[in-house]
C-alpha cells in the first residue's frame, strides 16, 4: 500500500506538469501529492520496520520527531486542501475574474504561506508537549505516535494543553477558513436556476470534497479516538485509515471524476507504448 500511494502520488505530480494543465488547480493539486507522500513516510516505513521486528514501540525521542514531521505534512496537506477551496471559491463565485486573480504569483506565495505556517504549527506543538512531566520512562506502544498519547502518559495536570493543542491544530490546519469558502461556494451553487448548471457546477468541486471529507472525517476520528477510546486497537484502526488509506485514495479520487487528468494520462500512456 505504501508503494502505491507512493507511485500514484507521483503519477499525479507527473500529469499536473503536463501544459495542458498548467492552472491553479492541478498547482495545489501536484503539491498536495507531494504533501500525501510526506504523511505517508513519516509513519508507514515505521510501521513496516515494527512488522518485521515485532517491536512495536515508539520512543519518547522518536516520538517528538514524529510529531514535528507529522505536524508539519498534515497542517500543509490541511492547508494546501484551504487554498484549493479558495480557488474553487473563486472559479465558481468570480469566474470573470478567476485568470486574474489566481495568477501565478499568487498561487506560488499560497503554496510558501501554507509552508511556513505549517512549520510554525508543528513548532507550537512541540513548544506544548515540551512542557509536560512524566513519571516513568515514556515509550509508545504503537507505530505513531501524535501528542494526545504523550498527553495521557503526563503525571502534570494536561486539560490546558489538550485545548491548546486542539485549538492550535483547527486554527492553523485552515478548518475555519476553508468551511467559509465551502458555504460560500454552495450557497451560489444553490443560487443557479439550472440543474444542468448545478450539476456543472458541483461536478467542478466533487472531487476536491470528497478529498477534503475523507481527510477531516479520519482526522476527526483519529483525534476523538485517542481522546475517548481505551481500546488502542480501535485507535490504531483510525490512526491507519488516516496515515494510508486517506493519501492512497487521493489520487484515485482526483483521476477517477477528473476528465482533464484522464485525457492526459491516457495522452502519457500513449506515448509510453
Amino acid at each position: 500500500m505504501y508503494l502505491v500511494t507512493v507511485l500514484g502520488n507521483l503519477l499525479i505530480m507527473a500529469i499536473s506538469c503536463d501544459p495542458h494543465l498548467h492552472t491553479p488547480m492541478y498547482f495545489f493539486l501536484s503539491n498536495l501529492s507531494l504533501t500525501d507522500i510526506g504523511v505517508t513516510s513519516t509513519t508507514v516505513p515505521k510501521m513496516i520496520v515494527d512488522i518485521q521486528t515485532h517491536n512495536r514501540v515508539v520512543s519518547y525521542m522518536g516520538c517528538l520527531d514524529q510529531i514535528v514531521l507529522f505536524s508539519i505534512f498534515v497542517c500543509l496537506d490541511s492547508l494546501l486542501l484551504t487554498a484549493m477551496a479558495y480557488d474553487r471559491f473563486v472559479a465558481i463565485c468570480h469566474p470573470l475574474h478567476y485568470t486574474v486573480m489566481m495568477n501565478p504569483r499568487l498561487c506560488g506565495l499560497l503554496v510558501l504561506v501554507c509552508f511556513f505556517i505549517s512549520l510554525l504549527e508543528s513548532q507550537l506543538h512541540i513548544l506544548i508537549v515540551s512542557q509536560l512531566t512524566f513519571c516513568t520512562k515514556v515509550e509508545i506502544a504503537d507505530f505513531f505516535c501524535d501528542p494526545s498519547q504523550l498527553l495521557n502518559l503526563a503525571c502534570s495536570d494536561t486539560s490546558t494543553n489538550t485545548i491548546l493543542l486542539y485549538c492550535i491544530g483547527a486554527i492553523f490546519g485552515g478548518v475555519p477558513v476553508s468551511g467559509i469558502f465551502y458555504m460560500r461556494v454552495v450557497s451560489s451553487i444553490l443560487r443557479v436556476p439550472s440543474s444542468g448548471g448545478k450539476y456543472k457546477a458541483f461536478s467542478a468541486c466533487g472531487s476536491h470534497l470528497s478529498v477534503v471529507c475523507l481527510f477531516y472525517g479520519t482526522g476527526l476520528g483519529v483525534n476523538l479516538g485517542s481522546a475517548v477510546l481505551s481500546s488502542s486497537r480501535k485507535v490504531a484502526v483510525a490512526t491507519v485509515m488516516y496515515t494510508t488509506v486517506t493519501p492512497v485514495l487521493n489520487p484515485f479520487i482526483y483521476s477517477l471524476r477528473n476528465r482533464d487528468i484522464k485525457r492526459t494520462l491516457r495522452r502519457l500512456l500513449r506515448r509510453i507504448i
